[in-house]
């Protein structure tokens, strides 16, 4: 496969561009940096600086290499963040969604797997959560995903673009030498460790009276590398069969915001100081996905459990700051 990775300079992009190169692929990188990391980008991959909202140059990148497939992982994620600036998640998720997706239509590439989010759903009834749950977003993140998600849908009844959108949970973890390097820092596990190094003074938990077993928010943690598995399994698949899909991507287990901070200070070997805060805006109570489609469809299934995804996170810290 001749590949394009939206965003893979970025921390699930880069482990995604790292699994394609392994199965002897060739992949061509876009990324504008500004969320990325020069120094993630392997040297088997073909690297262009830009932004996806230039047409031009997506249209130039697909023609020149000769491009199949495309992964679209460029994206704003910050949940919180979303809910301040909405314009910006709609403006370059969904607008320059939509420019990478007419550039494809015009060089006639109709292959796309889609970096969705369990976002989508909300807050949901039914926990897990089937790919058949209703899609009621409760913030201009997952919004924004939803709306793309509904374009491609469109673009594949017109037979224009086959697609698959994977709506993985919450990515974690470390591999390859590379760990989660986002600036500012939101997510959950990296925070925990962080303040169990003493990097920060302690951690804020938002919430502690939401309807799960402990009062904290409950979530489905998957290991970053099996996430970039599902990334290539989803495109060889749209390939061979051009069938258009959603799956879940997560390891249906879920674990409470309180529960990891346990198993981070058992692994770390440190009492981490914490602090309650109140609730963040946009925060479904419970998010766990039922991902018995992919393990039927495409053979994938999460390999790494909720220790490993931790000990990484934390072996990629400390080797970060030696």
């Amino acid at each position: 496969m001749k590949v394009l990775v939206t965003g893979g300079a970025g921390y699930i992009g880069s482990h995604t561009v790292r699994a394609l190169l392994g199965e002897g692929h060739q992949v061509v990188i876009v990324d504008n940096l500004i969320k990325g990391h020069r120094e993630a980008i392997p040297s088997e991959a073909i690297f262009v600086e830009g932004d996806i909202k230039n047409q031009e140059l997506l249209i130039n990148v697909i023609d020149k290499y000769d491009i199949n497939g495309i992964i679209h992982l460029a994206a704003h994620s910050l949940v919180g963040e979303s809910m301040e600036k909405p314009g910006k998640y709609y403006f370059n998720n969904f607008c320059n969604g939509i420019g990478l997706l007419e550039a494809m239509i015009k060089c006639e590439v109709k292959n796309i797997v889609f970096s969705s989010t369990a976002a989508v759903y909300g807050a949901p009834n039914n926990v897990p959560i089937t790919e058949e749950e209703p899609k009621e977003p409760v913030n201009p993140y997952g919004e924004s995903k939803l709306m793309v998600e509904r374009i491609l849908r469109d673009l594949s009844c017109q037979n224009k673009m086959s697609y698959v959108a994977l709506r993985y949970f919450n990515a974690a973890g470390a591999h390859y030498n590379l760990g989660e390097n986002h600036e500012p820092e939101t997510h959950l596990i990296p925070l925990l460790i962080r303040t169990a190094l003493g990097e920060r003074n302690c951690f804020n938990i938002y919430g502690n009276d939401y309807d799960t077993r402990d009062g904290t928010c409950e979530r489905d943690f998957i290991h970053v590398l099996d996430l970039a598995k599902a990334h290539y399994l989803a495109l060889v698949n749209l390939l061979e069969t051009g069938k258009s899909n959603q799956f879940n991507a997560g390891t249906s287990k879920g674990y409470t915001v309180n529960e990891i901070i346990k198993a981070a200070e058992i692994i770390t070997g440190k009492k981490i100081n914490t602090k309650p805060a109140k609730r963040r805006e946009g925060d479904p109570p419970k998010l766990i996905a039922d991902c018995e489609k992919i393990k039927k469809e495409l053979g994938w299934e999460a390999e790494k459990d909720i220790d490993e995804i931790i000990r990484s996170a934390y072996e990629w810290e400390i080797e970060r700051n030696s």
